[in-house]
């Protein structure tokens, strides 16, 4: 059933909208997922918030050029029947989901996505992006690492003073 110019202008839209505040966008292959696997999809994305849109190529194509950011960005690689994972809050979280979901799911094959800045990424560099540590991780590793001197100073100050403390008691106790 075809759509109607007037749905399709609400869509390019939507799409439009969701592309300029996004931080990435990561498109997948869904060959032979059902219609439950993407809604189950949808669910764990949103939880994540990020935001799952399957939408005609040609119409993200139009949404794209509508966005400065990516009016020069190669769309040559959006073919086939694609989804699109969106986030305006975290760049690495349509990456993770994406992954995830295919490794339980191997129909979904995560094909590539453009950057927050405009820049085409392929299947390889939203992988990698993917295996990243998250955020709050990242976060707590650098808190762990400048906490570590003050950490190695108390622990020497403890040792030298329970070693005055011992040297003290046997001397008293002598």
């Amino acid at each position: 059933m075809a759509i109607s110019r007037d749905k399709k202008n609400t869509l390019v839209a939507d799409m439009s909208e969701l592309l300029a505040a996004s931080k990435i966008t990561v498109f997948a292959k869904y060959d032979g997922l059902s219609v439950a696997d993407v809604q189950k999809l949808r669910a764990e994305a949103r939880e994540a918030g990020v935001v799952i849109k399957v939408i005609k190529n040609r119409l993200v194509r139009v949404a794209l050029s509508d966005v400065d950011t990516y009016k020069n960005t190669d769309t040559s690689t959006l073919t086939g029947q694609l989804l699109y994972a969106i986030s305006a809050e975290d760049e690495v979280a349509p990456a993770k989901i994406l992954n995830a979901f295919a490794k339980t799911n191997p129909a979904l094959v995560v094909a590539g996505g453009f950057s927050g800045e405009g820049l085409l990424l392929s299947a390889d560099e939203v992988n990698a992006l993917a295996s990243l540590p998250s955020k709050s991780q990242l976060i707590g590793e650098v808190i762990a690492m400048l906490l570590s001197p003050v950490n190695d100073i108390t622990n020497a100050l403890s040792g030298n003073l329970h070693a005055l403390l011992d040297g003290v008691e046997a001397k008293a106790t002598s």
